[in-house]
């Protein structure tokens, strides 16, 4: 990963291949933000013209790169777009930095070292660009020629990710500032390892392979693991689990991650769904539905990346990860539409589709979770094709028994900077869910589906937990090109949100 450094320095007497600085876009053209003084200075103020003069308006997004002007030890400006120039008094936004540092940190793959000098008013405008430097800079390439991990990979072009990237106006010595980079780094390399793992191939990432590297993790970092495999399913009773994963060779997998403080007054549950691969199962996709299939266990790999950012923090609060493995495949031992599965919390359920799979292994979890009786649980999943047509491809939908918390766990995800929407759980789509046969169906009405998913998984819930629902069907994987700090691939999406909720949790002020 690239490494965050601070400095006090003045720009145009450090030695970098390259200088990141802020433009914004004003009423009247390009404006220079601050933090580029020295630069603006050496152009004699015409800095904002230059710029204009190279096709540069601010637009978040926007790079353009310049000659560094004469006495700079950069031999490179990189002006980068931070949109529309905020209000008088009022500073720039963090996330406008954080995604303005990660287009910068990607624009300068295979460079060694760059320095920024965006405008940085406190703690949090410090945190803000060294996540979006970190996040930005990610890249994918362990399976071609020579590649590797995120830690260290090399970059699409052949060229390494920056190297180095030093924060000018951030404060060595200043308590606040180093705080704010060592949480920016914890979560960011979390969130980079969640990425990673959802951009692995299914062959091989299967739900046993999860499982051990989610243990090699856990016991790195001081967090208690414990693995239910197929004989431990079977024996406690887990259906859904089981149900799922009946038809693939790869046997399903539930695992539990606990990290403890002995000055934890509260407990979170985070439960992920895990399908390391999806075809549908017996009810199999259509062509043009499977190839991305690889990214079904986003929600686990979230749930599994916040505990360990949890652990390296050294929250004081108590997180369990509950990451609900399985591959869903079709074979001659699969679930067929019309079974009835019986759960892990005693109820049964007619498998209508067996593509609805993701609801049926979040089940057993999410009672497992609540046998603890935390404070709250949270699950992630990428769970409706519906929530996508209802909110597109950026911003997932929250769901949760509890309107306060639905609102805190918005407020949580806004504040770091990962678009959600509160969505409803209207009580007469549950109807639709009622079965002859068993206790619930996993299917009800076509329209709303996503919502009917959450009317499901809220039936699963223990009596008096808290709990909130998050479908990430849409953001956690982008199909399209890159943008701010995200990268094409696995995006790692809710990683940040779950953080924010455990210190939240921590601190008292979770709603």
């Amino acid at each position: 990963m690239t490494a965050l450094t601070l400095s006090t320095a003045a720009a145009p007497g450090l030695r970098a291949d390259a200088l990141v600085i802020g433009v914004a876009k004003g009423d009247k053209g390009p404006v220079v933000a601050p933090g580029a003084e020295a630069v603006d200075k050496a152009y004699d103020g015409r800095l904002a013209g230059v710029l204009e003069t190279l096709g540069a308006s601010g637009a978040e997004g926007e790079v353009t790169k310049l000659p560094a002007p004469a006495g700079f030890k950069t031999p490179l400006v990189v002006a980068v777009g931070l949109g529309a120039v905020p209000d008088k008094d009022t500073a720039y936004d963090a996330e406008a930095l954080r995604r303005a540092a990660g287009v910068a940190a990607r624009a300068l793959t295979g460079v060694k070292k760059a320095a920024f000098a965006l405008p940085l008013t406190g703690a949090a405008c410090v945190g803000a660009v060294g996540e979006g430097v970190l996040l930005g800079a990610y890249s994918f390439d362990t399976y071609k020629e020579n590649g590797s991990s995120a830690s260290g990979s090399k970059a699409k072009n052949g060229k390494a990710p920056l190297a180095e990237a030093a924060l000018l106006g951030a404060k060595p010595r200043d308590a606040a500032h180093k705080a704010a980079v060592a949480r920016a780094t914890a979560v960011a390399e979390e969130l980079n390892r969640a990425r990673d793992l959802i951009n692995t191939p299914p062959n091989d990432l299967d739900p046993e392979a999860f499982a051990a590297i989610a243990s090699a993790a856990a016991k790195d970092h001081g967090i208690k693991v414990q693995v239910l495999d197929v004989k431990a399913l079977e024996k406690g009773g887990y259906g859904g689990i089981l149900g799922v994963g009946a038809g693939s060779a790869s046997g399903p997998r539930l695992v539990k991650l606990s990290y403890t403080s002995s000055k934890a007054k509260k407990h979170l549950a985070l439960v992920g769904k895990g399908i390391t691969y999806d075809s549908g199962g017996i009810s199999l996709k259509p062509a043009g539905h499977n190839e991305t299939m690889k990214c079904d266990m986003s929600g686990a790999a979230a749930v599994f990346a916040a505990v360990v950012a949890a652990a390296r923090l050294g929250l004081e609060v108590n997180v369990t990860g509950w990451l609900a493995l399985a591959e869903n495949m079709p074979s001659g031992s699969a679930t067929r539409p019309g079974d009835v599965l019986r759960m892990y919390s005693g109820k049964t359920v007619e498998v209508l589709n067996t593509d609805a799979e993701g609801r049926l292994v979040l089940a057993d979890a999410l009672w497992a979770a609540s046998a603890e009786k935390p404070d709250a649980i949270v699950d992630v999943a990428t769970l409706t094709g519906a929530m996508m047509l209802a909110l597109g491809s950026r911003t997932f939908g929250i769901m949760a028994n509890d309107d306060a918390f639905r609102t805190a766990v918005y407020e949580a995800a806004s504040e770091v900077g990962e678009p959600s929407w509160p969505m409803p759980l209207p009580e007469h789509l549950r109807k639709g869910m009622d079965s002859p046969t068993a206790d619930i169906a996993n299917m009800g009405e076509r329209m709303g589906g996503g919502l009917v998913a959450g009317l499901f998984l809220r039936e699963f819930v223990g009596e008096g937990i808290t709990w909130a629902h998050l479908d990430i069907a849409g953001p956690a994987f982008n199909e399209g090109g890159p943008f701010g700090y995200t990268p094409k691939g696995g995006t790692g999406t809710a990683v940040r949100t779950l953080v924010r909720l455990a210190e939240l949790t921590a601190s008292g002020d979770l709603g």
